[in-house]
């Protein structure tokens, strides 16, 4: 029986050879037809040791300039509110071919994905918030005071949904937020600027059906209600040149999302671990493992309905810990419910949305990424603010200037600053 299997290997290899070369010989310059190229040439074919492959098939950031005519989104988080490294809360950047950009959600962890996108902070000021949960705008903080000290130039402005009560909505949220911080805020804007440490709040009806919520340079955004929690929660949805981005809240499935998602180019919104996953891996009782796939998220099956009355060019899964025995299960529930072209998002998956096609793909940055300085220069100290020392902590200061003078007098030369340009904040 070995020695059959064997004979008939061997054979098979045989055949295959004698199908390459007929194929090789059938065309004059050797190539294969376009099929087996395709399966042959990851990265497109290279034609000389110093060229670059011309079809990446991952994104490099920084290295790629979007058409008029483009879209591109990057999934900066993906995963749940219980933190872990490979996957932040929930956060999608979307960046336009004419360089407008825009942030929906920035859930716990997801600075440090954006981050390393290399962006100048002053390009990363719009920032739309789908609800108050903590993954998803529990980074605000970290994007207002990162961006303050790396050279933002301008308040950072927010749009969220108000709530049912004043308490409960996302003015309310922002003002506390920044009274938590006030003593951030305060040491900060006498040392740096207090220009780039306000948060300018955009509050909106969370009941609005299809609302226009901001309109700009040709872009519209529209929110509508989602259901998640309690009243409050909302969707969006980005118009552009005639191209169609919807991003998805948290929600149980709703009739809104499939009513004003229509004519999507890509459609995002969550599809839930499963309730078994729940139980065994985030340690939920029965009970709420099954409400959270009914009540108040969306199970996989669900989705898969949602998508199948959408039918957008191309559906992306989130809300889920991406794990190899995790996404199967999720997966598979999608495709008992739709068939349509379909992504299961990661941190850091990328999506180039043209007329001809939508393609995915996973963006390489760095773990040590810099702030990228932008084109405007950062507004000097504000001089007639007082600083938030008192004599006894500045009684306190160690002299240590017979070991900075040398630097000191050459750094002062070389940026032409002056002695009164070091008293700023004492």
């Amino acid at each position: 029986m070995q020695r059959i299997k064997a004979i008939f290997s061997v054979v098979v290899l045989i055949a295959i050879g004698i199908v390459i070369g007929a194929l090789l010989m059938a065309r004059p310059d050797g190539d294969l037809p376009s099929l087996s190229k395709s399966a042959f040439a990851a990265g497109g074919k290279v034609e000389s040791p110093t060229a670059e492959a011309p079809d990446r098939y991952v994104y490099y950031p920084g290295t790629e300039e979007l058409k008029p005519d483009e879209i591109r989104v990057i999934a900066c988080g993906t995963g749940m509110p219980s933190a872990r490294r490979s996957q932040a809360a929930t956060c999608f950047l979307v960046e336009l071919g004419d360089g407008q950009k825009f942030l929906f959600d920035i859930g716990s962890g997801s600075h440090a994905n954006i981050e390393s996108l290399m962006i100048p902070s002053d390009y990363l000021t719009k920032v739309f918030i789908t609800h108050l949960h903590t993954d998803h705008w529990g980074d605000l903080a970290s994007l207002w005071a990162g961006g303050w000290t790396a050279g933002r130039t301008t308040p950072l402005e927010v749009w969220g949904p108000a709530g049912a009560r004043e308490d409960m909505g996302t003015k309310y949220a922002v003002e506390h937020l920044l009274k938590a911080y006030n003593w951030d805020y305060m040491t900060r804007a006498v040392t740096i600027n207090p220009i780039p440490g306000g948060i300018n709040v955009h509050e909106f009806d969370y009941k609005g059906l299809n609302e226009v919520i901001y309109k700009e340079q040709g872009v519209t955004i529209r929110s509508f209600p989602a259901i998640h929690s309690g009243d409050g929660p909302v969707s969006f949805s980005l118009a552009w040149n005639d191209f169609k981005i919807v991003i998805g809240g948290d929600s149980a499935p709703n009739k809104w999302y499939p009513e004003y998602s229509q004519g999507a180019d890509l459609a995002i919104h969550e599809a839930f671990m499963t309730s078994p996953q729940m139980m065994e891996k985030y340690g939920q009782p029965a009970q709420l493992a099954a409400r959270i796939n009914l009540s108040f998220h969306t199970s996989a099956q669900s989705f898969g309905k949602i998508m199948s009355m959408v039918k957008p060019r191309h559906a992306v899964a989130y809300h889920f810990f991406n794990d190899t025995d995790t996404r199967y299960d999720i997966y598979g529930g999608i495709r008992e419910t739709y068939d349509g072209p379909l992504s299961m998002a990661t941190d850091m998956m990328v999506w180039n949305v043209t007329r001809d096609e939508v393609v995915e793909r996973m963006a390489v940055s760095p773990d040590e990424a810099w702030d990228v300085p932008g084109p405007n220069r950062p507004p000097g100290p504000d001089r007639s603010r007082k600083s938030e020392y008192t004599d006894f902590t500045l009684k306190g200061r160690l002299d240590t200037s017979d070991v900075n003078q040398s630097w000191l007098d050459d750094f002062m030369k070389q940026n032409n600053l002056k002695p009164e340009d070091l008293n700023a904040g004492q």
